[in-house]
């Protein structure tokens, strides 16, 4: 075999756990775990034969959007995803006690602050905030608008990871106290008053501060 043969292999066989980590995102969805495992599989290999070390990021940054991918391909193809009434049930005391460490804590709990509060495993209480999600369909056509449901763009998975690596790429431009403040606010979930606190400004300031910044984003990454 060529050396690039290899990597490709090499690269696959390392990196089967990402294919279990992404189906066990859908698991109790209606589709069958194995169905998903193999869904995952083609999009690793295409990820696999698709992905440029020269580009200079991870192989997992460019694998996983391409596993998922294929993962909810299977969902388009197969329809609506269906959800008992008793895991809405559990949605929607999960929610309210999602509410309650959000005013206790002041910023978006963890998954695993939440399952320790409903005394459930993280897994558990993956699933169940999933299903708090409203229904979407990704294939509704104009003739069916009308329905409940609706339609989101699915963008690529290329299109996908390249805005990722722009925003990663103008984050870098922003001066330090700018890009804690984006950190704090988009990635650690914090309210605008514990942002505020942490950085020694008002909360009046911070939302001036963020409107700026995520205007000065939106411009760079146009």
């Amino acid at each position: 075999m060529t050396a690039k043969t290899d990597e490709r292999e090499k690269l696959i066989t390392e990196n089967m756990g990402l294919v279990h980590a992404c189906a066990g995102k859908f698991r109790g969805k209606g589709v069958e775990y194995d169905d998903l495992f193999q869904a995952g599989c083609v999009g690793l290999v295409k990820a696999a034969d698709g992905y440029e070390p020269e580009r200079g990021f991870a192989f997992s940054t460019y694998a996983v959007p391409v596993i998922l991918g294929e993962i909810r391909r299977v969902f388009r193809d197969g329809g609506t995803v269906k959800v008992s009434r008793m895991l809405k049930e559990k949605s929607r005391v999960a929610l309210a006690e999602r509410e309650k460490l959000v005013k206790l804590n002041d910023r978006e709990p963890t998954i695993e602050e939440l399952a320790t509060a409903m005394g459930l495993d993280v897994q558990e209480t993956a699933h169940i905030l999933n299903a708090a999600m409203p229904p979407v369909s990704l294939t509704v056509t104009e003739e069916c608008s009308g329905s409940a449901q609706f339609d989101i763009p699915v963008e690529s998975e290329e299109t996908e990871i390249a805005d990722k690596l722009a925003l990663h790429q103008v984050m870098r431009t922003l001066s330090e106290e700018d890009r804690k403040l984006i950190e704090l606010r988009y990635f650690s979930g914090f309210t605008q008053s514990k942002t505020a606190k942490i950085l020694g400004m008002s909360q009046v300031q911070v939302s001036r501060r963020e409107k700026a910044i995520l205007a000065s984003l939106r411009k760079s990454l146009i």
